[in-house]
């Protein structure tokens, strides 16, 4: 499950494209010269890497059906998004906090508005999961390949678990569920003081 992409300036790059949670556009890591350790550093200060990243997402949408001309990727710079997948290796966070590889199952580092996230947009991960339940794309040959449900995927922040499962229906795969968690901080605290006369 992955096509060839022809984009100019940069080759042809073997990518899976896929609409579940938001169009996301998966390359491989190495083939555009990464290792899918990378910090948001190592990328939003590189203006040449991000406009590669750009074309590679105005083709993409231009294959996925998204645009009708590539010169319309740059008013539509929510979807697709496009990100990069690698097997495991250690690497430290954006935190500090080391990442063994032992403890994901693929590297994953996304793009969104134009900038390296700093850890993984929710829909993005919706994405992954169901990338990784379907046999043969990117995502799931750097996490080993085979037949999954659930996949561990290390971002610049730290690491994420998610599940999925998908079948194929008319030969379209389509996914049937998908399953995340998002994290939650207090943003406040604090007191309101109401006048005794006003109920």
């Amino acid at each position: 499950m992955a096509d060839d992409l022809e984009v100019p300036g940069v080759g042809t790059l073997r990518a899976t494209m896929i609409n579940a949670g938001i169009p996301t556009i998966f390359v491989n890591a190495e083939d555009i010269g990464y290792t899918g350790t990378e910090l948001q550093d190592a990328i939003n200060g590189d203006p040449k890497a991000l406009a590669m990243f750009e074309t590679i997402r105005a083709h993409g949408a231009l294959k996925m059906g998204l645009i009708g001309h590539v010169d319309e990727a740059a008013g539509r710079q929510h979807t697709p998004k496009v990100a990069f997948v690698a097997a495991p290796v250690d690497y430290v966070s954006s935190s500090g906090k080391q990442i063994k590889a032992g403890d994901i199952d693929v590297l994953v580092r996304a793009l969104s508005m134009g900038k390296l996230h700093h850890a993984m947009m929710g829909t993005a991960a919706v994405a992954i999961a169901t990338a990784s339940a379907v046999p043969g794309t990117l995502v799931n040959l750097a996490a080993g390949g085979g037949d999954r449900t659930d996949v561990t995927f290390g971002h610049p922040s730290g690491t994420l678990r998610v599940g999925a499962e998908a079948s194929q229906v008319n030969g379209q795969w389509t996914a049937t569920k998908a399953i995340m968690s998002r994290s939650a901080r207090i943003l406040m605290e604090g007191w309101v003081r109401v006048p005794g006369n006003s109920f």
